[in-house]
Formats: structure tokens, C-alpha cells, sequence
């Protein structure tokens, strides 16, 4: 079958490029032929009257070394495709995107299928307030082919949506085949608000195997990584900083990190670039224990069966965290601060946690097959 994937945009975000290459490539592997459909991205762009109030403010936080990425618009998308063209280098191999201007221009007889997930695609200020209504397929209306929502993420426990927007998505959400969510909270969300019984499903990184993983970073040649202590740490703090020194201390680890050496516009672009996907991929293989505030590393962990410590990241949506980590029986991963950690607690992979990941995989398996073979 022609099946299209709609995601959130694939930026520079690990965890949301390689769960769409998943998907992807599950489906592909079954003989469908997948594309990932996405909407041609503008380049940021200020209106005009905003220009002098945004630029003033953005100059000030800069002055009193404050974080601000974007100090102007045009040198930032100058520079963009410098920073990731290791990240687009894995996306022009390995994803097949289809690009169009508007999802309006998709015509009914290009896909028989189109799958909406995973990663955050509910969540509207993730998706676009204005344009929250495309992920529940609003340009098919009248169409006739088979619709699924597979592992999509309203984020967090809290509902983003407004009483027009719950109404309007309620609707399409009729229209779909089958529904299925990443969190257990998506359930009790999409029942309480669109009247909809869902089914919770695997990251879809999860349904490939940690072969499949190795194969493309040992067909890259990528080098080992410079240490045995991987830390990905998205949002760093103090208290960060002073957990990931206390256990490479203690447990005599080498930390390293793979991602940008920093990101501040403000310093050199050679220190702004990106690791690649496969390098990224490789840290998990190299480390002997993880520390991370990241829900997808948090997956790669245990992909990889490496012990790993997650610091609840509670701007990101800690839900996320919390249903993965119940799922999998490894709540004890989760700290919340410094003072949750104990050096003496098993933080590893067990036997329990695979058989559990193991049977997770087949249901979810069965859901996208159904869902795409079963009758409307």
C-alpha cells in the first residue's frame, strides 16, 4: 500500500527524526510504500512593525549573557544548513520525504493510507495553534482512505486545546480508523475530550531492533565515542552538572556528550554544528551507564540495555516520562532532584523490562497491521 506518515517537522531533534525513520522503515519492511509528507517550512520571518521591539529585547538578553539563539532571523537561516548537514545528511539517505507547499495539494489517489505520528503531534503549541487541525487530517475531508494515528503524543496530562479546537479535532477524530496513543494519559485524554476509545502503543523507535540500530552507525564507520558516561542533557542546570560529576566520581566514568558544543549564536558556528543521527546512535552503544534529561534517550537506553538515570524534565512533559518508564517497570529511573538519587539503587535493564518490551512490540505491531488491513 501507499501510505503517507504525518509527523511534527524534522528539525534538529534526534528522538523526533529517528521515530519517524522507524516508522518508516517497520512499514517498509512489511512491502508498503512509505513517504514522511511535510509542508514546505518558511524561514522565520518578524513582521515589520515587531522588528524594532523583538531586536531591542534580543540585543539587551545578549548584553547581560542570556540565552538567545535567534538574534537575527536572516544569519540564523544562513547558517542553519551549516549546523545540520550531518543531521541532513541521514535524512537525504535514509527518509522519504515528500514536500509540498500546503497538505491541500496532496490529492486522494497519492495514498491509500496516512498514519499520524508519533512525537508530539497533539500538542498544539508544538504543531501550530493555527494548524493543530492538519494533524487530525483536516485537508482529507471527503476522502476515502483509511486513517490512523499511531503513538501520537498530546505531551503532557494538561488539556492545551481550546473549546472551538476540541470541538473541531473531535470531529475529523471521528473519521479516523483507528486511534492510538504513546501515553497511558493520551487514553483518558482522547475519551474525556473527543469521545474517542484509544489504544496505548510503543514509540515507534521501539518496534525496530538494536541491530537494526547498529547496522547504521557501523555502515557509517563512525568512531567510538570519547567516554564511557554518556550525559545528554537537553535543558543543563547546576544541579545537573553537579549529579552527572557525582557519579562519574563515584563510579570512576569518563562523561561525554553528543550533541553541539554550544549553541548560543553568539559563538563560533564551528562549535554550533551537530553531531550526526549515527553518532548520536553510537553513544548508547559505547556507554556503560547513561544520565540524561531526554525522553527518546530514555528509549535508546533501553534499546541498548544500558543502565540510565533520567532527571524528569518537567517543561518537556514529565507524562511522557512517567508512562514509558511504568510501562517498562523502571520508575525507579526517574529523579526529580539531586536528593532522589542513590548510589547503591539498580538503575540497569532486566529481564522483566525486555520480556515487557518484548510483548509491548507485538501489540503494537498488531495495532498498525490491523489498522491497515482491517475494514473501515
Amino acid at each position: 500500500m501507499k501510505i503517507a506518515i504525518l509527523t511534527l517537522p524534522l528539525n534538529i531533534n534526534y528522538g523526533g527524526i529517528l521515530q519517524a525513520y522507524a516508522l518508516q522503515t517497520i512499514l517498509e519492511q512489511r512491502g508498503h510504500e512509505v513517504h514522511i509528507i511535510e509542508e514546505v517550512q518558511k524561514p522565520l520571518k518578524l513582521p515589520i512593525y515587531k522588528m524594532p521591539f523583538c531586536y531591542s529585547k534580543r540585543i539587551i538578553k545578549n548584553i547581560i549573557e542570556k540565552k538567545c539563539y535567534i538574534l537575527y532571523e536572516q544569519k540564523y537561516n544562513r547558517e542553519l544548513p551549516f549546523i545540520t548537514k550531518n543531521i541532513d545528511r541521514f535524512i537525504n539517505k535514509n527518509i522519504h520525504l515528500a514536500i509540498y507547499k500546503d497538505f491541500s495539494c496532496i490529492k486522494e489517489s497519492e495514498y491509500d493510507v496516512i498514519i499520524v505520528g508519533s512525537d508530539q503531534v497533539w500538542r498544539p503549541k508544538y504543531f501550530g495553534v493555527k494548524q493543530i487541525e492538519k494533524a487530525f487530517l483536516k485537508f482529507t475531508k471527503g476522502w476515502n482512505i483509511k486513517r490512523i494515528s499511531y503513538a501520537a503524543s498530546f505531551g503532557t496530562d494538561e488539556w492545551e486545546y481550546t473549546h472551538e479546537q476540541t470541538r473541531k479535532c473531535s470531529m475529523l477524530l471521528q473519521k479516523f480508523d483507528k486511534v492510538s496513543v504513546r501515553e497511558n494519559s493520551g487514553i483518558d485524554l482522547c475519551e474525556k475530550y473527543f469521545n474517542i476509545k484509544a489504544q496505548q502503543v510503543l514509540d515507534p523507535t521501539l518496534l525496530l531492533s538494536r541491530e537494526d540500530y547498529i547496522n547504521l552507525f557501523q555502515s557509517s564507520n563512525i568512531q567510538k565515542s570519547k567516554g564511557n558516561l554518556l550525559c545528554y542533557i537537553l535543558d543543563e542546570t547546576e544541579e545537573k552538572k553537579e549529579l552527572i560529576n557525582q557519579i562519574a566520581n563515584n563510579k570512576r566514568l569518563t562523561p561525554f556528550n553528543i550533541k553541539a558544543k554550544n549553541n548560543n549564536i553568539n559563538t563560533p558556528l564551528t562549535d554550533r554544528i551537530q553531531p550526526s543521527i549515527e553518532q548520536w546512535i553510537r553513544g548508547f552503544y559505547d556507554a556503560e551507564l547513561v544520565i540524561t534529561d531526554s525522553f527518546h534517550a530514555c528509549v535508546f537506553s533501553i534499546l541498548f540495555k544500558k543502565p540510565f538515570i533520567v532527571y524528569g524534565n518537567r517543561n518537556r512533559g514529565l507524562t511522557r516520562f512517567n508512562s514509558l518508564l511504568e510501562s517498562m517497570g523502571l520508575k525507579n529511573n526517574l529523579i526529580l532532584n539531586l536528593n532522589e538519587y542513590d548510589d547503591n539503587k539498580d538503575y540497569s535493564i532486566n529481564d522483566e523490562c525486555l520480556k515487557k518490551l518484548s510483548d509491548l512490540r507485538k501489540a503494537s505491531l498488531k495495532f498498525l497491521e490491523h489498522g491497515i488491513y482491517g475494514k473501515n
